[in-house]
């Protein structure tokens, strides 16, 4: 069996936006460098719900399956198959939790498993994740905090204090 993938971080933000962010917010912060056609203007998708696709929609309507949802627990789990650039049948498990650190921020733990599907290719492309992981996590990052300073200036001006 080759090691799952694990990777935890916080971000500064409520756990329901972080889970938002991660879900219904997704085609803002996600590189189109890590999809499969990387066109200028694509949509990123998911849709939020057991069974869902994951999938990208380019702007002349293509649309390029990358995953599914396995596990939809809003807002502290969720789960998907992963196939970008690969067939379904060769999809790799993420397992994703969030869980509140303080009340202002989240803390995220990523399980990535399954690799034994990709056969001899496994080693490589779990050393391929790890990078990617490293390069498209910093986006979602930013994206919570970007969403969480939004969400204040909305309440401040709400004057609602929190």
């Amino acid at each position: 069996m080759i090691e799952p993938l694990r990777l935890s971080f916080d971000v500064q933000c409520r756990i329901e936006h972080a889970f938002d962010v991660w879900t219904n917010r997704i085609d803002q912060w996600w590189p189109h460098g890590h999809s499969v056609s990387a066109e200028s203007g694509l949509e990123v998708v998911l849709e939020p719900r057991v069974g869902g696709r994951i999938f990208e929609r380019t702007p002349s309507g293509a649309e390029h399956d990358w995953g599914e949802v396995t596990l939809w627990q809003p807002p502290t789990r969720f789960g998907y198959l992963w196939h970008l650039r690969r067939d379904r049948a060769d999809a790799t498990q993420v397992d994703i939790t969030f869980t509140p650190s303080t009340e202002l921020s989240t803390r995220v733990d990523i399980e990535h498993r399954g690799w034994e599907r990709l056969g001899a290719a496994r080693p490589q492309w779990r050393e391929a994740n790890v990078g990617g992981w490293a390069t498209l996590l910093p986006h979602y990052v930013a994206a919570c905090a970007a969403a969480s300073n939004n969400e204040n200036e909305c309440d401040e001006r709400k004057g609602i204090h929190r």
